[in-house]
């Protein structure tokens, strides 16, 4: 019989993702149509995988057509992901003739997605070449600093999203119930923080294989320092009013109390005048006239009308 090349092998039933650590059916490698019958072998990111019964196995299958004489091979790979490395490996199958000078013919490669082992154990081991995605999220971490987020105003809040995954999530943020309209950035940088700015703030974690998981909620708040310090200057203001008003009302008063000494000095003075005997009465006009006083006019007339 002539030797017959099959038509281009394929890969039927092709599974989606795997599990790290759990041991499942990647796809049915299929080559029909070839004589002699030739080899099926399977790749792993563009390297050959050898079956070794643990993390790797190969279940093969020959059937020859009873009419046409010409072989249709299966082979079925099962692959135990290990731990740790890409999670997206590609998987693609190849024809191999067996003839001297022919070339093989590959199918077109899968790519499958590997999630995180949860278990502790640490399974059969597939390869340095193929591993497992990381643990899906479990906690969205938000860090606030400074502590508390209470500021001073004008000063500076930094959030920070933790969400570790392969790949990493797109992380966006929400404050007060409402999203922000902001570029994905793990971290929120708050300066010369205002009013505007107070309230509270959580951050959400989005990856396409664990969709979106948010964050506990932090407040940032402003301290009331600045507003102390402008009360205190305020108060500062009044108690200063008040210190000089007090004074000058003591100033007013202690003029007042100097004019009503002076008032009753000169009323003492008058009636001195009218129980002073005559002759005495010169002697006080002189004074008076020394003192600038406003009787001395009325006692120089009086004193220059007498006989």
């Amino acid at each position: 019989m002539e030797t017959e090349i099959p038509g281009k092998p394929e890969i039927v039933d092709p599974a989606s993702e795997l599990m790290a650590g759990v041991p499942d059916k990647v796809g049915i490698c299929v080559s029909k149509g070839g004589y002699p019958a030739g080899t099926l072998s399977w790749h792993l990111d563009g390297k050959t995988l050898i079956p070794d019964g643990k993390g790797v196995s190969v279940k093969e299958e020959t059937k020859r057509h009873p009419e046409t004489g010409l072989f249709t091979l299966r082979s079925e790979l099962m692959v135990t992901p290990a731990r740790g490395g890409a999670p997206h490996p590609t998987f693609s199958c190849s024809f191999s003739p067996g003839l001297p000078r022919r070339r093989a013919l590959h199918t077109a490669p899968i790519q499958l997605r590997v999630w995180g082992e949860r278990r502790t154990g640490e399974g059969p081991n597939l390869g340095e070449h193929l591993s497992e995605e990381p643990a899906p999220l479990e906690e969205v971490l938000l860090m606030v600093e400074p502590e508390g987020g209470a500021v001073a105003p004008g000063g500076t809040v930094t959030l920070t999203c933790e969400a570790p995954a392969q790949p990493p999530p797109q992380i966006h943020w929400i404050k007060d119930g409402m999203p922000l309209p902001l570029p994905p950035s793990s971290v929120l940088l708050l300066p010369e923080v205002g009013p505007e700015d107070q309230g509270t703030y959580s951050c959400v974690a989005t990856h396409p294989s664990h969709g979106p998981q948010e964050s506990h909620a932090v407040s940032v708040s402003i301290i009331e320092t600045g507003e102390e310090g402008l009360t205190a200057g305020s108060v500062e203001g009044p108690e200063l009013g008040t210190l000089a008003l007090a004074l000058g009302i003591l100033g007013g008063l202690g003029t007042a109390a100097l004019l009503i000494g002076v008032i009753m000095w000169q009323r003492r003075q008058r009636r001195g005048e009218e129980r002073k005997d005559p002759e005495n009465q010169e002697e006080e006009e002189e004074e008076r006239t020394e003192l600038n006083q406003p009787e001395e006019p009325e006692a120089a007339e009086s004193s220059a009308g007498g006989p």
